[in-house]
């Protein structure tokens, strides 16, 4: 396979034509053809420099990248067309050649709609504009200023831009820019979104709730054409026999009244999300394919040459939703499937046959299809609606009629960005796919109905990559939250408590601090009594709290009445980061402590007290779901997340380094098993260590057929002295394979 380029001359224009050797001198022709209307029977390719003829036994990867094309002269065509009615077979193979290179070549010739029309009757070229004008006015039912308002106040914001700065947290980042802010809040309002919105393939019935059968369409009542629902599906129950409608709403605000519907409901009512909180959307139209909407955000810079801007993509019909955060490139967003920056998840992971991607904005319409293709070729062979010069047209004059009226200053700003676009959109297409991405087929929608719109891809249910990059655990809090419950232990041990009273001072402190975890994270401040009962023990005990208080960015008092006051004292992320590992650490440690037997200064070792943590290294593993199984979940503390390994059933492996030249002596690790799925539990494995970067491993502790009867169950493993320091380890784990091919741990600790 050689890459060419070439300019070819025909009369007084030159072409700049893109071509790869691979594909045949009859793929050139067809190139040229979709660019100068002349069929691919009636050229004369020349070599400009001497005139040579070129044809299918010409050496192309080694002649001369100046070209010029030349139409057969009418007689020569009238001399063809005489050889051709005595014997019109050679016609009659080349169209079954064509038939044959569409449906059974594995890699179709990229012949153009031009080509299809001149073998084919031509379609009407106004159809294509048909198609794309209504949505030119759509996309101002979201720039209703009382619509937006309406529709943020359905959003708990506080929420989730506590999740967005938290996010940012557990990547070190507590100072964000705006920009990080605003990437991170879009796709918490992205995953809050497909938790909110319903997926309905057969809504249940209005009376009982119970299954129903399609009845076909019904006629829309006035009430549902007030919103848009001119199409509507008619169910019966198939109990009580009632009735249901579903109006298939167009208006955004009535969508999200009832938050339910399929694919072209979801887009079109995340758009307005999107508008709503500053992102200027754009509506896609998929012609069979799906609609899609493209988002840039508004709230940065009137111009986009200077600062970094976020574009924001959502296909409508087919789900998806793309956003760009970053200047010149575009970053997906699909609000069904809860994906995002993943634009091929259609083309490779549906196995959808894309033929036109076509953006409709107020400031104009953009043929964005390149971005969601890697077979370029092949998407030609589909794009048969109009030829390419007409919907270059098209577009072109869309666009001047929405863009009247602005000033030259807007317009010079926009067509800066669409240059850029464009430039974009040729860089997509010719760049490598990543093989170690393993992208689902669609998850959205019953399973029959995703079969029959040939959606179900492979029929891999997660996002996953077989090749993960180094990851930095962000986790000395932690370490740090560990180490804090030692002076309490060691505190209530000195003061003669009973297992029982420490026990309920604790279940106290996790109700205290369960309250403030659930109030507006930028001003938590929270009073309680409960300790009221203590007031004798409190002045003791109080002490021995501050260190807590401290790792949690909190300060804690209390009165002469015995009652607490707990408020922020310093950054409210710091708190927000750290309030779900410590009250998952405190139920552990209320169970533990429940389970020992006698509490004193011997008890408190592991599993009762966590000291000298390893955090802060590097991770890296043979394979991790995205976005939220990746490796360093295993290390965050947190009972909400996990390190998923999608292949991890027939082996896999996890290695933490540790930061700097520091060795450590492992003296005990544990395991956490995470939320569900018991059969993905590790059942065998080994402990590895290397002081030399890997180079050298010496094996530190084996286990095997270990089982855990409970979702979140920690399991302490004592390592036996070795003497060896090390400063990397390594988790080797096994398990029979038969019931499910992943692996997952809610959490590893190493002491």
């Amino acid at each position: 396979m050689v890459a060419r380029r070439f300019l070819v001359q025909h009369k007084e224009t030159s072409f700049d034509v893109e071509y790869d050797t691979e594909d045949g001198f009859e793929v050139l022709k067809f190139q040229l053809f979709s660019l100068t209307s002349i069929p691919p029977d009636e050229q004369k390719i020349c070599v400009s420099e001497d005139d040579r003829i070129l044809s299918e036994d010409s050496d192309l990867t080694a002649i001369s990248d100046k070209l010029r094309l030349i139409s057969i002269d009418e007689d020569s065509k009238e001399e063809e067309k005489g050889q051709s009615s005595r014997n019109d077979n050679s016609f009659a193979k080349s169209d079954e050649e064509l038939a044959r290179l569409l449906q059974g070549f594995s890699r179709a010739i990229p012949f153009t709609p031009n080509s299809q029309q001149f073998l084919n009757n031509p379609e009407d070229q106004g159809q294509f504009e048909k198609k794309i004008r209504p949505y030119v006015s759509q996309v101002l039912m979201y720039e209703d200023p009382n619509h937006q308002a309406a529709t943020r106040k359905t959003v708990p914001i506080n929420e989730l831009e506590e999740k967005a700065l938290v996010s940012l947290a557990k990547e070190g980042n507590f100072r964000p820019s705006k920009n990080d802010q605003d990437h991170a809040f879009l796709l918490q309002l992205l995953f809050w979104f497909k938790q909110s919105f319903s997926w309905v393939h057969t809504p249940p019935c209005e009376g009982c709730g119970g299954a129903t059968l399609s009845q076909g369409m019904g006629v829309a009542l006035p009430s549902e054409l007030l919103y848009g629902g001119a199409r509507v599906e008619l169910y019966r129950c198939n109990f009580c026999s009632r009735i249901t409608r579903f109006p298939r709403y167009n208006d955004p605000l009535k969508l999200v009244e009832t938050r339910r519907g399929r694919c072209g409901e979801w887009a079109n009512c995340f758009t307005l999300y999107c508008r709503a909180f500053g992102y200027e959307a754009r509506l896609f139209y998929g012609l069979e394919f799906g609609f899609l909407l493209d988002v840039k955000e508004l709230n940065l810079a009137p111009t986009f040459s200077q600062q970094l801007q976020k574009k924001v993509q959502g296909l409508s019909k087919e789900v998806l939703s793309d956003v760009n955060f970053h200047w010149h490139r575009w970053m997906h967003l699909d609000p069904c499937e809860g994906i995002y920056d993943k634009p091929l998840l259609y083309e490779k992971g549906w196995n959808k046959k894309l033929n036109y991607v076509i953006a409709i904005a107020k400031d104009g319409v953009y043929d964005v299809t390149k971005r969601y293709t890697r077979k370029w070729h092949e998407v030609l062979s589909r794009r048969n609606i109009t030829t390419e010069n007409t919907l270059s047209a098209v577009v072109s004059n869309i666009t001047k009629e929405c863009r009247k009226g602005f000033t030259s200053q807007l317009l010079s700003t926009l067509e800066d960005r669409d240059r850029i676009e464009l430039e974009a959109l040729e860089r997509d297409l010719r760049s490598v796919d990543d093989g170690s991405i393993s992208l689902p087929g669609r998850l959205s929608g019953d399973k029959e109905w995703r079969i029959a719109r040939s959606e179900f891809g492979s029929g891999d249910s997660t996002l996953s990559s077989s090749s993960c990059p180094v990851r930095v655990c962000k986790d000395e809090h932690v370490t740090r939250i560990y180490d804090t419950f030692f002076p309490i232990l060691f505190q209530s041990v000195e003061n003669s408590l009973s297992r029982s009273e420490v026990v309920e001072i604790i279940e106290i402190l996790k109700d205290i601090l369960m309250h403030l975890k659930n109030l507006p994270f930028r001003t938590r401040k929270a009073s309680s009594n409960s300790f009221a009962k203590k007031q004798n023990l409190m002045p003791k005990m109080l002490p021995s709290f501050g260190d807590l208080f401290e790792a949690l960015s909190l300060k804690g008092d209390f009165d002469s009445d015995g009652r607490i006051h707990i408020s922020l004292a310093g950054d409210p992320v710091k708190t927000s980061l750290s309030l779900p590992v410590v009250l998952d650490a405190l139920d552990e440690l209320i169970r533990d402590l429940k389970r020992c037997n006698d509490f004193n200064k011997d008890s408190l070792t592991l599993p009762l007290l966590k000291l000298n943590r390893i955090s802060s290294g590097t991770v890296l593993a043979s394979g991790e779901e995205l976005p939220f199984g990746i490796a360093t979940a295993a290390f965050d503390g947190s009972h909400l997340s996990k390190w998923e390994e999608p292949n991890g059933a027939r082996g896999s492996w996890i290695t933490y380094k540790v930061m700097g030249q520091v060795m450590h002596e492992l003296v005990a690790y544990e395991f956490m098993t995470a939320n569900d799925c018991p059969e993905r539990d590790p059942m065998e494995w080994v402990v590895e260590g290397s002081a030399d970067g890997g180079s050298t491993w010496h094996v530190l502790d084996k286990q095997n057929s270990q089982m855990f009867d409970e979702r979140f169950q920690r399991k302490t493993y004592q390592v036996k002295s070795t003497g060896i320091k090390c400063n990397l380890f390594r988790f080797l784990a096994v398990r029979d394979a038969q019931e499910n091919s992943r692996l997952q741990l809610g959490s590893i600790d190493l002491y």
